[in-house]
């Protein structure tokens, strides 16, 4: 459960946007999106190797750009 305290001198605002970059660094809103509709159980394993291809081509740009 995410808690955010209005700090002294703080205003409504900004204590807002803490609560929202909280929900956002946890995967709350990931986590809502994923339950608010059904996705078939192939489309589902499509995305995860489309996501896993995704991260080993970053991991590879970022070690390549490190040597250098």
């Amino acid at each position: 459960m995410i808690k955010v305290q209005v700090r002294p001198n703080e205003s409504l605002e900004a204590a807002l946007r803490r609560f929202k970059r909280q929900c956002n660094q946890s995967g709350l809103f990931t986590a809502m999106k994923e339950g608010s509709f059904y996705v078939k159980p192939t489309t589902a394993k499509r995305l995860e190797g489309k996501e896993r291809m995704r991260v080993i081509k970053r991991a590879e740009r970022i070690r390549r750009n490190a040597r250098f």
